[in-house]
């Protein structure tokens, strides 16, 4: 068997593109991966093109050896959009290897040690204040509809959920946004006490809406800085976060926060490899480590996760993408031992499913983990090539 055609497809979802790689081997099999081009990584499918072309003629199933030579041809700026280049190529790699043994991915790594996967809405809200008409649910306007929308996460039967930083801006909701310069407040990121204030009433409406037993967790970005972290610490205490989340690359200043909180703090969904994770366990900065298995690519975030599990660390993969990703980072979410909860975005535009043969199946808040060989599901080309990307 050997690696005969590479090719990258990509569709419109959005606010953003879906992208997909596709690798064929001699004997036809096909192996998927999803990627994203829209989280400051643009130029990723050059580089994703310019790596693959060693690949041609090499045997899929050596993907081990296949990162160690992609890896030689990146060290000198080993992270970054480098890396997410190599978690492509990773990932449909071990797509194919399964699906040539006829196994899930995550046999080829001991075996699921769970069937089931707890899982939280992501971008609770948010999407719905920033993008109504696009996931086609009523826009979030006010700390009403924010309680209201608690009450739906909890009769949905999830038991968690997360949420972003939001603010009153001219009579409603907006989502706060200053460290991905978007709004008044970049690049000081400095603390602001009305934000403070707004956010105090959001955790009070959401807590309302899903009652004392669905975990509420927060994630506020590269937002602030220290002094701005500190007080949002002090402000959020009283709430009683599953965790706060938030991304520092400095990990004194990180291990900081963290002893001033009195709730969990994650972190880390913007590092790479072991060499980047190290130093933050090193410093005892995060209770829990965010991996992003579609960056990392799946055999690098199995080594972060036993590198976390040392530390006594639980993991969570960062997984806000198509749902190729979500059976991606499910499996990755089956087979660690120290997985703390699995993040998916629920709210997402309609034909998202389009673009999968297998859309992931839900019940009860659980996500329940694909026995089909590979990762479970195909991309539908068809679905695809029916909507064009924007951009």
């Amino acid at each position: 068997m050997k690696i005969a055609k590479i090719e990258d497809l990509h569709a419109a979802a959005g606010w953003r593109t879906t992208s997909f790689l596709k690798i064929t081997t001699s004997d036809g099999i096909v192996g998927w991966s999803e990627y994203s081009e829209d989280v400051g990584n643009r130029g990723l499918t050059a580089t994703i093109r310019a790596l693959s072309e060693r690949l041609i003629g090499m045997d899929p199933r050596r993907i081990e050896w296949i990162m160690a030579v992609l890896y030689t041809h990146s060290v000198p700026a080993w992270s970054g959009i480098n890396q997410h280049a190599l978690g492509a190529i990773c990932n449909a790699l071990l797509d194919i290897k399964g699906k040539a043994l006829g196994v899930p991915v995550h046999a080829l790594f001991g075996g699921a040690v769970r069937d089931r996967l707890p899982v939280y809405w992501s971008h609770c809200g948010s999407y719905r204040v920033r993008f109504p008409d696009m996931v086609g649910t009523p826009p979030l306007r006010d700390f009403d509809d924010m309680h209201r929308l608690g009450e739906e996460v909890r009769s949905r039967g999830f038991r968690a959920l997360k949420t972003n930083i939001m603010f009153m801006e001219d009579g409603r909701l907006a989502n706060f946004r200053p460290g991905f310069g978007t709004m008044p407040g970049f690049p000081a990121l400095n603390p602001q006490p009305g934000v403070m204030r707004d956010l105090d009433r959001q955790l009070e409406a959401l807590r309302a809406g899903t009652g004392p037993d669905v975990e509420i967790m927060l994630d506020a970005n590269f937002h602030f800085r220290t002094e701005g972290y500190l007080q949002l610490v002090r402000t959020v205490e009283p709430h009683k976060l599953a965790w706060l989340e938030l991304d520092l690359y400095d990990p004194a200043s990180l291990a900081l926060l963290r002893r001033e909180a009195g709730f969990p703090i994650a972190s880390g969904e913007s590092l790479y490899t072991r060499r980047g994770y190290r130093p933050f366990l090193d410093a005892y900065a995060m209770d829990v480590a965010v991996v992003d298995v579609i960056w990392n690519g799946f055999l690098e975030s199995m080594k972060i996760a036993s590198m976390a599990e040392a530390y006594e660390v639980n993991v969570a993969p960062h997984n806000f993408y198509g749902h190729l990703a979500d059976h991606i980072s499910a499996h990755f979410a089956a087979v660690v031992p120290n997985l703390r909860i699995m993040e998916m975005d629920i709210d997402d535009v309609p034909w998202k499913g389009e673009f999968v043969t297998h859309q992931p199946v839900i019940q009860n808040g659980e996500f329940v983990v694909p026995d089909r060989p590979g990762w479970g599901t195909d991309v539908d080309e068809v679905a695809v090539r029916r909507r064009p990307p924007n951009r």
